[in-house]
């Protein structure tokens, strides 16, 4: 049985899209991977709980960001709903024990945030795959592995289970001109963990890995990685990572690039 991979995304804010290496490199991961029938992201940017869905049927953008050109609050990303695939989702929490919020009466929750559609605007640009969002319904590691690991029986429906976040994420960097230490040796650490898929120590993560308090002084941008890891647990699949390196474009040098696949 073939199963679809599970990737962790770094999503970059919007002008990741005027980036065209970083739009290129997005592409031809996508295309390299197998089409999924529906894509459910999980992004840094949307915490809530219990569990809500969103976008289950079209749904304007949520344009969860500020100071950045007109354009970018002009954009559109009219994928296709998933109502099957949230019915789906919701019974595999259930089984799970993971509670789920009711999809209000208009049937179709809250629309993608930038987390989502940035970078689905590069890998899937005719937006005519089925996405499904899903809140992130705690910042506990374990919590979300656990979560991620009801998820798995996707892959083997043609799902592609995509978190979205950074594995670094400090602001309080913007206007360093050089990636700076500790960065390096959480990316470091972060690869090295994913690669030998030693879970237990990516659970672990804020007491066992190097430079964790500079790189995440908040851990919402870490958390989908965690998810993504839960989803590929089941399986004993290669790690790749399709894209590397730090993201200097507005001078945030503690951004790292660094993006995974599972198989």
């Amino acid at each position: 049985m073939s199963l679809a991979p599970v990737v962790f995304v770094a999503h970059g804010a919007p002008p990741l899209l005027d980036d065209a290496g970083w739009v290129s490199e997005l592409a031809r991961w996508a295309g390299a991977m197998p089409r999924p029938r529906a894509v459910l992201v999980v992004s840094a940017h949307w915490e809530a709980h219990p569990t809500e869905l969103g976008a289950v049927s079209p749904t304007p953008l949520v344009y969860d960001f500020f100071g950045f050109p007109r354009r970018f609050y002009e954009m559109t990303y009219a994928a296709p709903g998933a109502p099957d695939l949230a019915a789906r989702v919701r019974a595999l929490l259930s089984g799970a024990q993971v509670p789920c919020a009711p999809t209000p009466r208009s049937g179709h929750g809250r629309g993608l945030d930038h987390g989502a559609y940035i970078p689905l605007m590069c890998m899937y640009p005719g937006a005519d795959v089925p996405v499904l969002q899903m809140s992130l319904p705690s910042l506990d590691a374990r919590t979300l592995f656990d979560v991620g690991r009801a998820l798995a029986p996707l892959r083997a429906e043609g799902v592609l289970v995509m978190g979205s976040g950074f594995l670094t994420h400090n602001m309080r960097t913007l206007g360093m001109r050089e990636t700076p230490a500790w960065a390096s040796d959480f990316d470091t650490w972060c690869a090295d963990v994913l690669a030998r898929r030693d879970f237990d120590a990516l659970r672990d993560y804020t007491v066992k890995a190097p430079g964790v308090r500079e790189s995440l002084p908040t851990h919402e941008h870490f958390a989908p990685v965690v998810v993504a890891a839960g989803a590929a647990s089941v399986s004993s699949g290669p790690v790749s990572f399709p894209i590397t390196g730090f993201w200097h474009a507005i001078g945030g040098a503690s951004f790292t690039r660094r993006s995974v696949q599972m198989g």
